[in-house]
């Protein structure tokens, strides 16, 4: 099994940001710990990460791994391009969120990609990703 893991709006920014919401790791670490936790379930990663929404949308568009994890960043809250490539798409999506976004400011209770993707994980940091490879690896046993 092989999962793209795509990171969006921002997060090329941790280790910099607010690390009561986001941790204290950098995006670099974080690709990091969840390839070494996926390598230990069999599973492949690759991994992109950009602040373009339509770069994303692309990213998407062109995926070829079995199941995708996405974290969208602020777009999560407003990006219908990205709900409809998702809605579209052959493949899984799975998404996560470092922080807990519905107890944060209330714009970020908006999620306008809940209802296109297959699970939510968030608020658990690192681990809201771990829980995501979780998820496709009990679906490849």
């Amino acid at each position: 099994m092989k999962l793209l893991i795509v990171n969006g709006v921002n997060l090329n920014m941790l280790g910099k940001r607010d690390s009561a919401h986001y941790g204290t790791f950098t995006l670099t670490q974080l690709n990091r710990e969840i390839r070494k936790y996926a390598r230990g379930k069999g599973i492949k990663t690759a991994f992109v990460q950009s602040n373009c929404e339509g770069r994303l949308v692309g990213y998407l568009q062109k995926c070829k791994a079995d199941g995708v994890i996405l974290n969208a960043g602020a777009y999560t809250h407003y990006s219908y391009a990205l709900r409809d490539c998702i809605a579209d798409m052959k493949v899984e999506v799975v998404e996560v969120h470092l922080s807990d976004i519905y107890n944060r400011e209330e714009f970020r209770k908006t999620d306008v990609l809940r209802d296109v993707v297959s699970k939510v994980y968030y608020g658990e940091k690192q681990y809201s990703y771990f829980k995501a490879v979780d998820y496709f690896a009990a679906k490849g046993e």
